[in-house]
């Protein structure tokens, strides 16, 4: 795999049925640039709200639901999982999506095998000026829910195990392990279809989901057999499938993964919460070590909301630069005309008003705070005063603002900074 961030070279569309919704849908996937990882575009919105692919933005997750829906601003898409897992098995880093529903359509045949002819025609595009973004497994970490049982170990490599068992006298146990590349997520992951089991259509309907699913799109199990005409592509084609599921949904950490990630009957409720963990658990190593984010590629804008609970139009920091834990930030905020403030203030001469270069520095400076702390997530940060500050020149459109801070004191749930734009 490229060890520079990658996109797609091309635009390219593909219209289907939506699983639950059942609405004819198109999707779209557009080339985007590096470090802006994978963004949905709700097209059936006059606003053409965005909502990007991470794991802060996972709605909450029903085990039955059996899908995982991403949310920002008050938008939501969907049923990602089987996007998201063709992106992320081919190796895809960089990338825009654009739907007119707010579930994308589901393949013909139920797999994913699909999107993966489509972004194959798309071409894969290197970007040289940015290096991949790996996050690597050090230390254990492992998860109980739902029933079922998660854990990630260090690997040489990116590697995935899965057991299932329904006990069912069709469906029984099953077992895949493999490591993952596109050569082989293209050839033995991609292909394996969704399923259910016949008992559980009807509840899945009366929660009015499945609305576009047929023997076409999915593998249904019944008492004695599989309903469907055509047969199994490969003898543990569900266990495959899970594994297809678990990919989708760890692509939502928005790195590539070196590790062996092993699953014992996991859905997608039980895989979100591993992600979280694995999530806290390097940004807990990542304070530790207390390396500034200088030495690597930085924070991208989807960092910064993982870590903040800011969003679009008073989100006001697009990257941090550097940072050392308890110590100090940079961070930076691009200033453009198509900033909603600038609609009301000053129309015929836009100048972006101080109290909102006060309030980025201080998101910068909330950035900071949180990297200190546990569960930064579950945190809130409140500004709570200001001296002496001055503004020497207006900001406006076309500049870019660098907020450099320094924290002096830092005792309890209070700290004090230094800063300046």
């Amino acid at each position: 795999m490229s060890q520079f961030q990658t996109t797609i070279a091309n635009t390219v569309t593909y219209r289907g049925v939506g699983l639950h919704t059942g609405k004819d849908t198109n999707i779209t996937f557009k080339p985007a640039p590096p470090n802006s990882g994978i963004t949905f575009v709700r097209m059936d919105d006059e606003k053409r709200p965005t909502i990007h692919a991470i794991c802060s933005n996972v709605r909450q997750v029903e085990e039955q639901s059996r899908r995982t829906t991403l949310g920002e601003n008050y938008y939501e898409v969907h049923t990602v999982e089987h996007v998201l897992s063709a992106l992320f098995g081919l190796g895809i880093d960089n990338a825009m999506i654009e739907i007119d529903s707010d579930e994308p359509p589901e393949p013909e045949d139920g797999s994913v095998a699909t999107y993966v002819e489509v972004l194959d025609r798309a071409g894969v595009l290197e970007q040289r000026e940015a290096p991949a973004r790996i996050l690597k497994i050090t230390e254990a970490v492992s998860i109980e829910s739902f029933g079922a049982h998660l854990t990630a170990v260090p690997y040489d490599g990116f590697r995935i195990s899965f057991t299932i068992d329904y006990r069912h006298p069709v469906l029984g146990a099953q077992f895949a392990s493999m490591d993952i590349t596109p050569e082989i997520f293209r050839r033995e992951i991609a292909p394996a279809r969704t399923f259910c089991f016949y008992k559980d259509v009807r509840l899945l309907q009366e929660k009015n989901l499945i609305r576009g699913g047929t023997l076409e799109n999915a593998i249904v199990i019944g008492d004695d057999g599989i309903l469907n005409r055509e047969p199994l592509r490969f003898p543990d084609e569900f266990v495959r499938h899970k594994i297809l599921d678990l990919l989708g949904d760890l692509s939502l950490l928005g790195h590539r993964l070196q590790g062996h990630f092993i699953s014992a009957k996991s859905g997608h409720a039980s895989n979100v919460q591993f992600v979280r963990k694995i999530e806290e658990t390097c940004s807990r190593r990542a304070r530790e070590q207390s390396r500034p984010i200088g030495a690597s590629p930085g924070w991208n804008v989807a960092d910064v909301m993982r870590i903040l609970p800011h969003r679009y139009p008073f989100l006001l920091v697009d990257r941090i630069l550097d940072m050392q834990p308890e110590k100090r930030i940079v961070g930076i905020k691009n200033v453009t005309i198509n900033e909603p403030f600038f609609q009301g203030h000053f129309p015929g001469h836009p100048i972006m008003p101080a109290v909102l270069i006060i309030e980025a520095m201080a998101q910068t400076g909330g950035v900071l705070l949180l990297s200190s702390v546990d569960a930064p997530a579950s945190k809130l940060v409140y500004f709570s005063g200001i001296d002496q500050a001055r503004f020497r020149r207006p900001v406006i459109p076309g500049d870019q603002l660098r907020f450099e801070l320094e924290m002096l004191k830092l005792k309890g749930a209070l700290c004090k900074m230094r800063g300046q734009a």
